[in-house]
């Protein structure tokens, strides 16, 4: 099976809505926003979303062979919890601003980038099972948390808190969708 470009761009762009959120959030509290803030925040937030995939699609490959006839049940699932996650916190959760001092401290970036990489583990998983192609794959989602999440950055400096949860929303809806067409595809 070949995993089309498209599906792997949404996917990536469904994970990457939670980085641009809280980054928003973090360039609203920054009182300036300096290039080395966007470049270490969009790198620790790419390079998280980077590596949980790795670490996903290796568990999901040693696996896949045990599965393969529930594979997009389980893409099916993963994905559709991971877009309903989203979805569900956008609209129900609480941001937190709590935080006064300085909004670029490894300390607060570092949870921020392990929290909005979980559901990229997640999603790592169902890599395999779809015959995504890892480095590529890797490299994309990346790359898409970094864009993002210089553009949260850049949002929430200019914008103010406009994007916030409407970003984690459109993610999870997009993470939802895949996870039909790709349920639909197999049935």
């Amino acid at each position: 099976m070949e995993f089309p470009l498209l599906s792997l761009l949404g996917l990536a762009t469904g994970l990457s809505m939670d980085c641009a959120a809280v980054a928003a959030v973090r360039g609203l509290s920054s009182p300036r926003l300096r290039w080395r803030n966007v470049l270490w925040m969009s790198g620790m937030f790419g390079g998280f979303q980077a590596l949980m995939p790795v670490l996903g699609f290796l568990l999901g490959a040693s696996l896949g062979p045990l599965v393969e006839r529930w594979d997009h049940w389980i893409a099916f699932l993963l994905l559709g919890g991971i877009g309903g996650k989203m979805l569900h916190e956008a609209l129900h959760g609480e941001e937190d601003e709590s935080e006064t001092a300085d909004p670029f401290r490894w300390g607060i970036l570092f949870g921020l980038a392990v929290a909005t990489s979980i559901d990229s583990f997640a999603a790592g998983i169902v890599l395999p099972m779809l015959g995504a192609p890892l480095l590529f794959s890797v490299a994309l989602i990346g790359a898409t948390a970094f864009a993002f999440t210089a553009f949260g950055l850049w949002a929430g400096r200019r914008f103010g808190g406009i994007f916030g949860r409407r970003l984690d929303a459109l993610g999870g809806v997009v993470l939802i969708g895949l996870a039909v067409k790709t349920l639909v595809e197999h049935l």
